[in-house]
């Protein structure tokens, strides 16, 4: 989802000190970011968007090169699907666009007791499900106990409620939550809240994906009114949503399925669509071919992302079962961090990410301040092949003819999932032949449209990772924990890589339970070293959110932060809350009251895996944008 990991992470996407870069065009750097057509314009003479009548509505087109995993709330994970759950759903609270603090949602106020053990919510008595029943906090205690008692209604964010003791609405606008032991995250729970009428019937969680009767009930923003697999997602503006100060200007959202960001970028000159984005950012060439284009504005800002290498650490279930075929030899800390040495972080940022980037460290970005962390100077792993060598030398595996050989006299080669459609990971990938052929390592690039077979079956060595990350950084620590490790061997589960340790669960325990803000921030400030130091990740860069829209036919969109931030993946629905066509008046009045009769197209084409963020999915890993 968002995680919301919103990183992104994310985790997790470039954190506030994501500043946005100057777009310019490379002709060298566009063989590595972009195929060669998009180098140059695709349509020197753009076409305006026909305007055509249909009752007087307006739908905002959101193309997208990522498929929906789930449209079920209790299994999907890729951005897109989350994404369009915060529209179809209200969740207890919010984030306010503007700096990302918590303000009402489902829930208009909280109340913790002295122990900060029991918290009460007050639901407000004013939303509605859209099939006309009145929602209310038992419809919350019900998707919270269903999570609570359902490994597969706990698939997406069973690591919120694992430390639930009870849930209980003792009346309509009265919830109820005892927890086990402290819990800071009560106020960022984010976990969609369904109807209980509608729920209740579904017999298996974890096969139900939401998707068989429409329109689905919600009470959200926006009504789910059809979908059909790897082409559209359709939704329309729900008129009896509480939230009456602003209502949105277009009356229908269609997210349609393009088959790549290309595509879109030339319907974006073409004047066929308004809106374009990566995923999370559109390649440099992409941005800077776009820049000064008549009647297109460039946004750039801080993202939610991490662009990482993930080492596969040795996969294991719950119960301890081992399984996988990673090489052993990245069991060796001094093996892994010599590998991180020997990669060059500002090289990555400043020729495949072309400065739209901030250098990578630690596993929160700068756009989230309060948990932003970076090595101190004797800590860092700076690019150094000799000192990359003799760390090798260390873990006994020596340089003989070029190649580093183990003790079996096996040369050391690794194997590296990448995501085929992404020309992030290809380019960063030729650079890591590069720089490890250097210290006598060898490297296999395994690029494929769906890594998540080889994935959760641990059948890797290496693999590019990413996730976008929530205001609160729980889901995506949560990831590395032992609980998230699959039950059984090679089946999907919450982890992101299979790490097990205890001395960062302890850290997670701790943080989890801490109310203090600034030491709170501090024990994820101790995780993130310990995940640098295990070498078991190597955050390389934060991308930054690069986006794109035609001004002729977008008035104005808000972005999160609102000062600087990005359009696309928002941890709300605020964007397409707010997004005002070019024809429209500059005032708040509801779409219904308008007779323009225009359809306008509004594309985000959200690049597969981009940034090489890998998205958990519960049918394919195969995107860039893990969770919102």
């Amino acid at each position: 989802m968002d995680t919301t990991a919103q990183q992104d992470q994310h985790h997790r996407t470039a954190r506030a000190g994501r500043r946005g870069a100057r777009l310019f065009l490379a002709a060298g750097a566009a063989a590595f970011t972009l195929t060669a057509g998009l180098a140059t314009p695709l349509n020197p003479a753009p076409q305006q968007a026909e305007a055509k009548a249909d009752g007087g509505k307006r739908t905002l087109t959101v193309a997208l090169a990522q498929s929906v995993d789930s449209l079920s709330p209790f299994l999907a994970q890729r951005l897109v699907s989350t994404s369009i759950h915060r529209l179809m759903y209200e969740y207890l609270t919010n984030y306010d666009p503007k700096d990302n603090h918590v303000v009402p949602g489902f829930a208009t106020k909280w109340e913790p007791s002295a122990d900060k053990l029991t918290w009460t919510y007050t639901i407000r008595s004013n939303s509605t499900w859209s099939d006309g029943q009145k929602a209310t906090a038992k419809d919350a205690a019900f998707t919270f106990n269903k999570m609570m008692t359902d490994d597969g209604a706990a698939t997406a964010n069973g690591s919120f409620v694992g430390n639930f003791k009870k849930v209980t609405a003792p009346s309509d606008t009265r919830l109820v939550i005892e927890l086990k032991k402290p819990q800071a995250t009560m106020t960022a729970l984010d976990i969609p809240i369904v109807p209980e009428h509608v729920w209740k019937d579904v017999k298996d969680y974890a096969k139900f994906n939401n998707d068989q009767k429409f329109p689905v009930v919600g009470n959200g923003p926006f009504v789910l009114t059809d979908y059909k697999t790897d082409q559209y997602v359709k939704l329309k503006v729900n008129k009896d949503f509480w939230r009456k100060s602003k209502t949105p200007q277009f009356d229908e959202i269609v997210f349609k399925t393009y088959k790549d960001q290309d595509a879109a970028v030339a319907a974006l000159r073409k004047g066929e669509v308004s809106f374009v984005a990566g995923s999370p950012a559109l390649t440099p060439a992409q941005a800077a071919s776009l820049k000064g284009e008549k009647n297109i504005k460039v946004n750039e800002g801080p993202g939610r992302r991490f662009y990482a290498i993930a080492v596969n650490p040795g996969w294991r279930t719950k119960d301890g079962k081992k399984f996988g075929d990673g090489n052993k030899a990245l069991l060796d800390q001094k093996v892994r961090q010599a590998l991180f040495r020997a990669v060059d972080t500002k090289a990555i940022v400043d020729r495949v990410f072309q400065g739209h980037a901030v250098q990578g460290a630690g596993y929160i970005p700068p756009r989230f301040s309060d948990y932003f962390w970076q090595p101190s100077d004797s800590q860092k792993l700076t690019y150094d092949a000799t000192a990359a060598g003799k760390l090798l030398d260390e873990a006994g595996y020596p340089l003989k003819n070029g190649k580093r050989v183990g003790k079996d006299g096996k040369p050391l080669d690794l194997r590296m999932l990448c995501h085929a459609t992404d020309p992030n990971d290809k380019a960063v990938g030729k650079y890591l032949k590069e720089w490890w052929g250097k210290i006598g390592v060898g490297l296999k690039l395994n690029c494929v449209d769906d890594v998540s077979v080889p994935w959760y079956a641990g059948e890797y060595d290496l693999a590019f990772d990413g996730w976008s990350v929530n205001p609160d950084p729980d889901f995506v620590l949560g990831i590395h924990t032992c609980a998230a490790l699959p039950a059984k061997a090679r089946e999907t589960a919450a982890t992101d890589n299979g790490i097990c340790d205890k001395t960062y669960d302890d850290l997670y325990d701790k943080q989890l339970a801490e109310y203090d803000p600034a030491k709170r921030a501090g024990y994820v400030k101790q995780m993130e070293s310990w995940l640098y130091d295990s070498g078991y990740m190597n955050v390389m860069a934060y991308p930054n959110a690069v986006e794109a829209y035609r001004t002729d036919q977008i008035k104005s969109i808000e972005t999160m932060p609102t000062a600087a931030g990005n359009i696309y993946g928002q941890d709300g629905y605020w964007s397409w809350w707010s997004a005002q066509p070019a024809s429209a008046s500059s005032g708040d009045s509801d779409s219904s009251g308008s007779s323009t009769g225009i359809v306008i197209g509004i594309v985000i084409a959200a690049l597969v895996v981009i940034g090489g963020g890998v998205f958990f999915a519960m049918r394919r890993r195969t995107t860039a944008d893990d969770r919102e």
